[in-house]
């Protein structure tokens, strides 16, 4: 019996968590430098593969990551489920810290942001909907945007900046590739179901 959908849970409840964590930042000294992911000690200190994702830089950093957070995430958690929902944004957002460790130009300079977890769930829903149409400047199907995404984000990795353009591009193709998976076992599964 499938289950109903309970609503954007997870997708409103990360975002409550990322804002509640971005106060404490600014109130308490110390979290943005203890939980930071600094590829140079990230075997060391492996939960700042995680702990990085909830951190932010500053009030346009946390701003434009939940905005997209929440325009992307509560149709994909619609779509396959808050389950699969969490694992998507927690597995792009560690192989995205992974990018930024194979891409970055200083290994002691620390990554925070949900971004390559957010890239993820952009990912995902794009292979699962590539034909939806979204507004970037000009309506366009989301693979277009996708492919769009990851070609600016991989001609950025040979510009300097202070944007972890590795992080946004594996988090990218972990959710692409996470996407193409389901779709596969959502096919099979309608197969199976033809010839019962």
């Amino acid at each position: 019996m499938r289950s109903e959908y309970a609503g954007p849970r997870a997708t409103l409840s990360l975002i409550a968590i990322m804002v509640i964590v971005f106060v404490l930042q600014i109130l308490i000294r110390g979290i943005t430098a203890n939980f930071s992911f600094i590829p140079a000690y990230a075997f060391q200190e492996p939960w700042t593969f995680i702990t990085s994702i909830f951190l932010h830089f500053d009030i346009n950093h946390i701003f434009f990551n939940m905005f997209a957070l929440f325009m992307f995430g509560i149709v994909l958690e619609s779509r396959i489920g808050y389950k699969k929902f969490l694992f998507v944004f927690f597995a792009a957002g560690i192989v995205g810290n992974f990018g930024y460790m194979l891409t970055a130009s200083d290994s002691q300079i620390p990554a925070i942001g949900a971004s390559g977890a957010v890239y993820g769930i952009m990912g995902t829903t794009a292979a699962l909907m590539p034909f939806a149409i979204i507004w970037i400047g000009a309506p366009m199907p989301m693979i277009v945007a996708a492919f769009i995404w990851g070609i600016s984000e991989f001609l950025g990795l040979f510009v300097p900046s202070n944007i972890a353009r590795g992080a946004h591009l594996l988090g990218l193709a972990f959710g692409l590739a996470y996407g193409i998976y389901l779709r596969k076992v959502n096919n099979r599964k309608r197969t199976r179901g033809i010839f019962l």
